[in-house]
């Protein structure tokens, strides 16, 4: 099974815009790796967000 390409481009996106990495430095990531990140800033935004 591979991993679906659109899911990809809104990792690598989501990950460039928050932590202004390059594509090849996001690219070079693993796979867990990559969601892990996504997870741990998904989790700082809604953190932000709750205190206004």
């Amino acid at each position: 099974m591979t991993y679906a390409t659109d899911r990809l481009h809104e990792e690598i996106a989501y990950i460039a815009y928050h932590f202004h990495w390059s594509l090849e430095e996001i690219l070079n990531l693993e796979h867990r790796d990559r969601r892990r990140y996504t997870d741990q800033i998904a989790g700082l935004v809604m953190r932000a967000s709750a205190k206004g």
